[in-house]
């Protein structure tokens, strides 16, 4: 199962998203255009945009404002990237070279701050004080997770709770806003909008427990980055926390000397503690179960294709191998 058979349904959609992506890149800077056309070219799986217009789809919504406000949450996305990568000096995504690779740190800030901005224009535009207090309060909570992860670096006592609450803010959170404007733009009462922000929230946690997973076991032809950057950044990802829990004393001594200093000379004797004491098993239980949770979100929606078609995403959330 691909993306691509999964966003069939809404592929005239979502080429409508890209030419609205296209148009609002454009500024009379060049340096501007040239690094924010560079990130948003690197491809992805444009998963949150497609959250937008699966749950509008779902709701029976038929206007266009679904595709201005799925280029918002894909602008508000690649800002975060700009910045995560500046942050945890990054220099490879999705199998290219970062834009602070290429262009420095201070151009990929400020054009993240010109995308942050521009998707707050976008969002005055479409006049709606419910949707610009969803994407404003999401937004907010993203930085509040940036902050939060970057307390927890090198930090080998933060447990189950502290990651998953970093999770909810840095990642789930926009794939919960994303299924939400869905809902709202479909004149959803209530009770719906917050069964799809449940699903999204659910989903988005779905799915980076699996990005932690393919950090310690996935290729780096399929997964785009280096394996083992979280340990070299220092971050007690979910797989760690399990070995500090339930390893050996060395398995856990291990670990924690490899978070609190960081780099990758421990790596090998990281993955065979990983490996040794069930940890990748143990997350992507985790992950089915949120998985399981998102679905049973929405198990009260109208039958249709499109409801399809956001079941059938938390089953690619949690089997994809990149």
């Amino acid at each position: 199962m691909t993306p691509e058979h999964l966003y069939a349904l809404i592929e005239s959609d979502m080429k409508a998203v890209d030419a609205v992506i296209r148009d609002r890149l454009h500024s009379e800077v060049v340096l501007v255009r040239q690094v924010a056309e560079y990130i948003i070219g690197g491809g992805g799986k444009r998963m949150r945009p497609a959250l937008v217009l699966l749950a509008a789809g779902a709701m029976g919504y038929e206007g266009k404002r679904h595709h201005d406000l799925a280029a918002v949450v894909e602008f508000i996305h690649t800002a975060t990237l700009l910045h995560d990568d500046v942050v945890d000096e990054s220099d490879l995504r999705r199998g290219r070279n970062t834009a602070n690779a290429i262009f420095g740190n201070a151009a990929s800030v400020l054009v993240g701050d010109f995308l942050y901005s521009r998707a707050f224009q976008m969002m005055v535009e479409v006049d709606d004080m419910h949707v610009m207090s969803v994407l404003s309060d999401a937004t907010n909570v993203i930085a509040e997770g940036e902050v939060l992860q970057l307390m927890n670096c090198h930090d080998a006592d933060v447990d189950e709770q502290r990651y998953l609450q970093v999770i909810r803010y840095k990642t789930a959170k926009l794939f919960e806003a994303a299924a939400q404007l869905g809902a709202i733009l479909g004149g959803a009462g209530p009770e719906v909008e917050s069964a799809l922000a449940a699903y999204g929230m659910h989903l988005g946690t779905a799915f980076q427990l699996v990005d932690d997973v393919l950090d310690y076991s996935g290729l780096e032809v399929d997964t785009g980055k280096h394996l083992g950057d979280d340990l070299a950044e220092g971050k007690p990802t979910l797989p760690l926390i399990h070995v500090l829990q339930n390893g050996t004393p060395d398995q856990s001594a291990c670990v924690r000397r490899a978070i609190e200093e960081g780099g990758r000379d421990d790596f090998p004797a990281v993955l065979a503690a990983i490996q040794a004491s069930g940890a990748l098993a143990h997350v992507r239980r985790q992950a089915t179960r949120e998985a399981e949770l998102a679905r049973a979100a929405i198990s009260n929606l109208k039958d249709t294709k499109y409801r399809e078609a956001l079941l059938q995403l938390t089953v690619f959330a949690v089997e994809r191998d990149r």
